[in-house]
């Protein structure tokens, strides 16, 4: 029993190091927002994975919204925030989708440019500001390549996760079955705190590419609060949700739009 326990954590320690070695060592440069980051895909490879998820995304939601003129119309504002802001400088070919979904505030992106709102959301919407703000915060996820560090910050995770719980598990005493739950429980919880990250930062990018659209950032904050009312009543604790609270995000907004404008917000950008 003893070399079968010794056996365990050898197996352990092994998968941990390759893990890590795998993670640390896959680093990439990202010229738009100037930082170096853990990924083990390229953006080629990203754009064909959101390609080939892209018709199962809008299957998911009814497919695609028929109002032509409301699909135009977030056509025209998405390439409006790639052509003239900082994300033009990215290889990523964006697309933008309006899904049938009506009853749903949604919008989410996929890797390599695939961007997708519900009409549910659509509607809500108030402003062209606003729904800049939407498609902005959703190309920022694409420009800072979230889910590409996502998939590399998973697979450590899941070696991680793996090595505690064979070293962890012993068949012998069921008790040692909790230690796995817990090392499993762990991981998820840290990949739910690189998710909220990722809002946040897509927020800061979403203002600047607003801003340099001729978009008037306020716009994004106008979001937050038909999001902040449209949930009421129905919100998870934020620890325990992988977006921040609307009325939290609504401050960090605020803070990124003075950093952008210090002298304030110049006339004429479009609400």
């Amino acid at each position: 029993m003893r070399g079968s326990g010794s056996g365990r954590f050898v197996i352990a320690i092994v998968l941990a190091i390759i893990s890590i070695i795998g993670y640390y060592g896959s680093t990439s440069y990202n010229e738009v927002t100037g930082e170096k980051q853990r990924v083990s895909i390229s953006p080629q490879q990203e754009i064909a994975l959101g390609l080939q998820a892209a018709p199962k995304m809008a299957q998911q939601f009814g497919g695609l919204y028929p109002n032509q003129e409301a699909q135009q119309l977030v056509d025209r504002v998405g390439q409006k925030l790639v052509r003239e802001s900082n994300a033009s400088k990215t290889p990523y070919k964006y697309e933008f989708h309006l899904l049938r979904d009506e009853k749903t505030l949604n919008a989410f992106a996929l890797p390599g440019g695939q961007i997708f709102i519900t009409a549910g959301l659509l509607k809500r919407l108030k402003s062209e500001g606003q729904l800049a703000g939407v498609l902005g915060h959703e190309i920022a996820h694409v420009v800072a390549r979230h889910s590409a560090e996502h998939m590399a910050k998973q697979q450590l995770t899941q070696g991680l996760t793996g090595a505690a719980v064979i070293a962890a598990y012993d068949p012998d005493n069921p008790a040692s079955r909790n230690s796995a739950q817990v090392a499993a429980m762990i991981g998820g919880l840290i990949n739910m705190k690189y998710g909220r990250d990722d809002e946040l930062e897509s927020d800061r990018y979403g203002v600047r590419f607003m801003a340099q659209a001729g978009y008037d950032p306020r716009g994004l904050i106008g979001l937050m609060k038909i999001l902040g009312e449209a949930s009421q009543g129905q919100r998870q604790p934020e620890f325990f949700s992988t977006h921040p609270n609307p009325e939290n995000r609504i401050a960090k907004i605020q803070q990124a739009i003075k950093q952008e404008f210090p002298n304030g917000i110049p006339q004429g950008l479009k609400p």
